[in-house]
C-alpha cells in the first residue's frame, strides 16, 4: 500500500522569510493524503502544510514563523477546502468480488441441486 501527500493548492506569500529575509521567496502548500493499493485508491480527510522559502531553498518550521506569517498561514488555512474524501475500486478488487460471488453461487448450486 503506498501513501503519499498530494499538493491540493500553493500560495506564494508577500512576507519576509526569517532566514533570508527575502520578501518574495515564500511559498504555503496545502496536500491532501492519497492511499493507493492494489485493489483502491483513497482520498482521505488528512491534510498538512508546508511554508518553504524557494529562495534560500528551506523549509520554514511553526517555531521560526513571525506573527504576520502565522496571521497570512491562519487565513489561508481558513480559505482552504480540501478535496472530498473518496474510495475507488480498482478493477483487481471487482473481479475479486464477481469471482467470490461466482463461487459462493456454484457452491450452493451443488449443495442444493442434489436434494431437489
Amino acid at each position: 500500500m503506498e501513501e503519499k501527500f498530494i499538493t491540493i493548492k500553493e500560495v506564494a506569500l508577500n512576507n519576509n522569510c526569517p532566514e533570508c529575509y527575502n520578501t518574495n521567496g515564500l511559498h504555503l502548500t496545502f496536500k491532501q493524503k492519497f492511499v493507493e493499493s492494489r485493489f483502491y485508491k483513497s482520498i482521505t480527510k488528512d491534510t498538512s502544510n508546508q511554508l518553504e522559502c524557494h529562495t534560500c531553498q528551506t523549509t520554514i518550521y511553526p517555531v521560526r514563523w513571525t506573527e504576520d506569517i502565522e496571521r497570512v498561514v491562519a487565513y489561508h488555512q481558513k480559505a482552504f477546502t480540501p478535496k472530498n474524501p473518496s474510495y475507488k475500486l480498482k478493477k483487481s478488487a471487482w473481479l475479486l468480488i464477481i469471482s467470490l460471488i461466482v463461487f459462493v453461487l456454484v457452491v450452493l448450486g451443488i449443495v442444493f441441486l442434489p436434494n431437489l
